[in-house]
């Protein structure tokens, strides 16, 4: 026996059965994603009765699933949950970083991202065009949601009710160079929800066209939201292209947040 298993059987205060059940969720691998019980007992060097009981317990809770027709065990959805808690702890910029600069590599388009404070977008991380072409927006700068891309898209994520509240006291929404209303609010709300993203072509700053999508968590709600914009003159929409990308980039972060999409 080595000293490390020799200092596990002399501690007191280890749970044997709950180092067991955490031992069989680690030998599951991108490349072992399946096993029986026979290949989990040989795995933990334990017999196959015992191994039984651990496994059996594990399903239970939901951290094993179990295929009866195939007779094999995979990893179930708490395990998923007990990284919630890791992931959300985690910098959304340190996890978003590097799906914006590829994002930024893939259309030359300034690449962001926001986070909604009441009825303003927060700028949290910026990843500029290498041409110079975007906007001129830095991280910390507080803009409108009701007239920006990516506070659109996370007003849309909010209920009719949430959002009469938000505005029904607060200053004059612009976009366009038209006053919005909360009935224009709310209508807006309810298309970009439809459309499931969001783009503008001049209407929030002259000359700069922008498409954004929301982010998700676990759970799926919207928690951040991505955009890309460019300075492009004498054009009414954003290349398909573009759309397609932050589209996927939006996915990709979810993705990394823990979201699984079940439709």
């Amino acid at each position: 026996m080595d000293k490390t298993s020799a200092e596990r059987s002399e501690d007191r205060y280890l749970v044997p059965g709950l180092m067991r059940g955490m031992e069989v969720l680690g030998i599951f691998t991108p490349e072992r994603r399946e096993l029986t019980l026979s290949e989990v007992a040989r795995a933990i060097g334990q017999s196959r009765s015992a191994t039984f009981r651990t496994v059996y317990t594990l399903t239970h809770m939901g951290f094993l699933l179990h295929d009866e027709r195939r007779k094999t065990y995979s990893l179930g959805p708490a395990v998923m949950k007990l990284g919630h808690g890791y992931m959300a702890n985690r910098e959304l910029v340190e996890i978003a970083m590097p799906e914006l600069e590829r994002l930024r590599d893939e259309t030359d388009w300034s690449a962001h991202l926001g986070v909604r404070d009441g009825a303003r977008v927060v700028y949290t991380l910026r990843v500029a065009s290498r041409m110079g072409m975007g906007s001129i927006v830095h991280v910390g700068s507080r803009l409108p949601a009701a007239s920006t891309t990516m506070g659109r898209v996370l007003l849309a994520a909010l209920d009719d009710e949430t959002i009469t509240r938000l505005y029904r006291d607060a200053p004059p929404a612009v976009a366009g160079g038209s006053v919005l209303s909360l009935t224009d609010i709310l209508a807006q709300c309810a298309r970009d929800r439809a459309t499931g993203k969001v783009v503008q072509v001049g209407s929030f700053e002259a000359g700069i066209s922008s498409v954004a999508a929301p982010v998700r968590d676990l759970t799926g709600e919207v928690i951040a939201a991505i955009n890309a914009t460019r300075a492009i003159e004498g054009v009414t929409d954003v290349p398909a292209e573009v759309q397609d990308r932050v589209e996927a980039t939006a996915a990709r972060l979810s993705h990394l947040l823990g979201y699984v999409q079940t439709d």
